[in-house]
């Protein structure tokens, strides 16, 4: 096994830079408040927007505190929002796809309807509202995420589960008395996890920017806490008098959900035969 992934690394770059920008990425959170050069709400009024020099490598906000380590303080942040908000979405979004497509009939109809109805609103506009009725904040901003991406993993796995249980293994297990719930977890879902991995990759990366998207509208964590969003958020304030705030947050997002798409396009290929070629 991990003869055979390193053998898809070497033949795929773009994946192997993928994993290597999301391994330092998960080592920058987790030694942040070592290697941060100062804390992310110390402030130096005598220094707002200050320019990059050797004191602070990327300059300071409107309100003197460092960019870099507000930046590195933010990956921690970032990513917590981004994997709370997919595992909320696979938490609710495997089971209800695996109901509706293996028990099909009126069941899956109105699954499926209900499904439909969620996938129908704009999910920035989704998440936003179940923010207000769950309250502001980090955690609820991405559980509301989660809630809105759940749909999309429903809709796959129901997909695939429709053509599991047509499997004649899936029929003897039946003859053999296994019950519904065995089915289910010993055969059925193990069959749709392939397009279950490849479609968290992608939404890890659209949680990130709904993270920044929420952060930014102020219904994501609260200052003076950093995030990317928040961040870049801070910095549109002050666009037209330090410009150059806006590059590093920006950036981290761009090249964080860059790697993610890429990591999740790469494992659609490696893991469907009739993409290899």
């Amino acid at each position: 096994m991990t003869r055979r992934f390193f053998k898809w690394l070497r033949s795929d770059l773009r994946a192997a830079f993928s994993i290597a920008f999301l391994l330092l990425l998960v080592l920058l959170a987790i030694t942040a408040p070592v290697i941060a050069p100062y804390s992310p709400i110390a402030q130096d009024l005598d220094n707002p927007l200050g320019e990059a020099s050797s004191l602070h490598l990327m300059g300071t906000d409107d309100l003197g505190r460092d960019v870099l380590s507000r930046l590195i303080h933010g990956a921690p942040v970032t990513l917590y929002a981004s994997f709370l908000a997919v595992g909320i979405a696979i938490l609710l979004g495997v089971p209800v796809g695996l109901i509706a497509g293996f028990m099909g009939g009126r069941v899956d109809d109105a699954i499926s309807r209900v499904i439909d109805a969620l996938l129908s609103f704009p999910a920035i506009v989704l998440a936003i509202a179940v923010t207000g009725a769950l309250g502001i904040g980090l955690t609820n901003g991405m559980i509301s995420v989660g809630i809105v991406f759940s749909p999309q993993l429903a809709r796959l796995v129901r997909a695939r589960a429709l053509v599991v249980r047509q499997e004649l293994y899936v029929d003897a297990s039946r003859c053999f008395g296994a019950s519904t719930s065995r089915i289910l977890w010993r055969h059925v879902l193990p069959n749709t996890v392939q397009p279950v991995i490849v479609q968290v990759t992608l939404l890890l990366a659209a949680a990130l920017l709904a993270e920044a998207s929420l952060s930014f509208l102020g219904l994501g964590i609260q200052p003076p806490n950093p995030s990317w969003g928040a961040m870049l958020a801070r910095a549109y304030q002050n666009m037209e008098i330090a410009p150059a705030q806006m590059y590093p947050p920006g950036l981290a997002i761009l090249l964080t959900a860059l790697a993610f798409n890429t990591l999740g396009e790469s494992m659609r290929i490696a893991l469907d035969p009739t993409m290899k070629r």
